[in-house]
């Protein structure tokens, strides 16, 4: 691609800073070390819908929200232990974001596929936050490995091992991409302009094909889908 760079990573500690974030690109591999916390519609839902006050501090918690469901199971001391964490799609909860920023001070959103640059502009931008997203399906359990300890798990017997906010202290929590930057561009829609914008390419010197099923065409215009 024409604007294709290095690819470089970067280890950040938590609670992240401005100046942690405005040193991010597009593409850039991120680990994290330090305390991040879970929170999705249930949590939202608590606090924004419902009015009710955070279980802790953001102070105390952290300024990066994971959007998953964990995997985790008690122990024979009765401590709770995760062990993989599944990225959930996070373009479900784009209506709750102006108000969690608003709320929580949260400066990295990380979940999986990220939301649409017009969110990016609308939201994030605002409030000087950044969308990491895990890499690719099946990687549970390679996040799990970064995952020190559980620090607390809020509202666990009310929501369920799903939508509860756990909070974790994690070292080397990754690899995880940059998918938004500050300025509300996405490395996906970005890379999607740029392949899109040579398919027609693809189609060019094509011969018709001698049997054709219902719908197939060379003719992009005329698709069905």
């Amino acid at each position: 691609m024409g604007n294709a760079r290095e690819r470089k990573t970067v280890r950040l500690k938590t609670p992240v800073t401005d100046a942690d974030l405005a040193g991010l690109e597009l593409g850039d591999v991120v680990y994290l070390d330090g305390l991040i916390y879970t929170a999705r519609e249930g949590v939202y839902r608590r606090m924004l819908e419902n009015g009710e006050t955070p279980p802790a501090p953001f102070a105390e918690i952290g300024n990066v929200n994971f959007h998953c469901s964990p995997a985790a199971a008690q122990q024979e001391d009765g401590s709770l232990k995760v062990s993989a964490v599944t990225a959930t799609a996070s373009f479900r909860f784009s209506r709750w974001m102006k108000d969690w920023f608003a709320a929580s001070g949260a400066k990295l959103i990380v979940g999986k596929g990220g939301m649409s640059e017009e969110d990016y502009k609308a939201l994030f931008v605002p409030a000087g936050a950044v969308y990491l997203t895990t890499v690719g399906y099946g990687t549970g359990a390679l996040l799990g490995r970064g995952i020190n300890q559980v620090r607390a798990a809020h509202w666990l017997d009310e929501l369920g091992i799903a939508q509860a906010m756990w909070v974790l202290e994690v070292e080397k929590f990754g690899p995880l991409l940059v998918e938004s930057d500050l300025q509300g561009n996405s490395l996906f829609e970005r890379n999607n302009r740029e392949i899109n914008a040579g398919i027609e390419k693809l189609y060019e010197g094509l011969k018709k094909p001698s049997l054709q099923r219902y719908g197939e065409t060379d003719d992009r215009e005329q698709e069905l889908i």
